[in-house]
C-alpha cells in the first residue's frame, strides 16, 4: 500500500507565493551527440513533434503521449512541491519546445505527483539531482520517447534543469537539475533554469547520499526526495 503524502501548510504558502504573476539518465555520458536538426515547424510558431511507443519500456502510470503540435514561442513556469520545499523552474519553448511541451504534459496528467527522486551525485563531475523516474533510478517512465533538442553548444552551470536519457532520442520523462556543476557533454536537452529554490538543492546535498554502484558520491539521497506535486504554467 502506498503511503499517503499530505503537503504541509508551509509548503503550500510558498507554492501559491511561487504561482504569483512575476513583478506584483542518466546524466553521465561517455560521449556527446551531435546537434539535432530542430522539429519540423508548422508555422504560426508551431512545430510538430514525434513521441514513439517503447512497448519494451510501458508507461510507469498511466499517461498518453502530448499531441504533435507544439508552441515554439514562450515559456513554462513550472513549480517543484517537495518534501524538502518549493522549487520553481522556468522553461523555454523556444530552446526545447518538444522537450518543454512533453513536461507539460506530464504534469496536466499528474505523472510526476507522489514520485520520488531516486539519484543524487556530488562529484567533481557531476553535481545533479535527477527525478522524474517512478520506480528507481533509470526505471519507470512514460511509455514513449521522443528526439533530443541540441545545438552541440549546451552547457550545464548551477540551476540548469534538462532531460535525462539513455543515449542519443531517448527521452521520456526523466530529468535532472544542476546544483552545482555538471561537467558532461552536451548531449542533453535543456528545458530552462531554476528560478527559485537553489538553496532546497542545497540542504538536500547536505542530506548526503547512500553510496551507489558508481562509488560513494552517486547514488539515492540519504533522506528521501519526495515530490509531493507538479504544477505548470504558460
Amino acid at each position: 500500500m502506498r503511503p499517503r503524502w499530505t503537503v504541509p501548510a508551509t509548503l503550500a504558502a510558498a507554492l501559491a507565493a511561487a504561482l504569483a504573476p512575476a513583478g506584483a539518465a542518466q546524466a553521465s555520458p561517455t560521449q556527446a551527440s551531435p546537434a539535432q536538426a530542430a522539429p519540423a515547424s508548422l508555422g504560426h510558431g508551431q512545430v510538430r513533434c514525434v513521441f514513439t511507443p517503447t512497448p519494451d519500456n510501458p508507461a510507469a502510470k498511466p499517461v498518453h503521449a502530448p499531441r504533435s503540435k507544439a508552441r515554439a514561442r514562450g515559456k513554462v513556469d513550472v513549480v517543484l512541491l517537495t518534501n524538502f520545499g518549493v522549487v520553481t523552474i522556468r522553461m523555454d519553448r523556444g530552446n526545447a519546445p518538444c522537450a518543454v511541451h512533453n513536461f507539460a504534459s506530464l504534469t496536466r496528467q499528474r505523472f510526476y505527483d507522489h514520485t520520488r527522486c531516486w539519484r543524487l551525485t556530488n562529484s567533481a563531475r557531476l553535481g545533479v539531482l535527477q527525478c522524474g523516474d517512478i520506480y528507481a533510478a533509470e526505471k519507470g517512465g512514460p511509455g514513449y520517447k521522443f528526439d533530443d533538442e541540441l545545438t552541440g553548444k549546451e552547457t550545464y552551470g548551477r540551476g540548469t534543469v534538462a532531460m535525462g536519457n539513455w543515449g542519443p532520442d531517448t527521452n521520456g520523462s526523466q530529468f535532472f537539475l544542476v546544483h552545482s556543476h555538471a561537467n558532461i557533454p552536451p548531449a542533453y536537452t535543456v528545458l530552462g533554469k531554476v528560478t527559485h529554490g537553489l538553496h532546497v538543492l542545497d540542504r538536500i546535498v547536505k542530506g548526503g547520499i547512500k553510496p551507489g554502484e558508481n562509488g560513494p558520491q552517486d547514488g539515492e539521497p540519504a533522506k528521501p526526495v519526495r515530490i509531493y506535486k507538479v504544477f505548470a504554467r504558460g
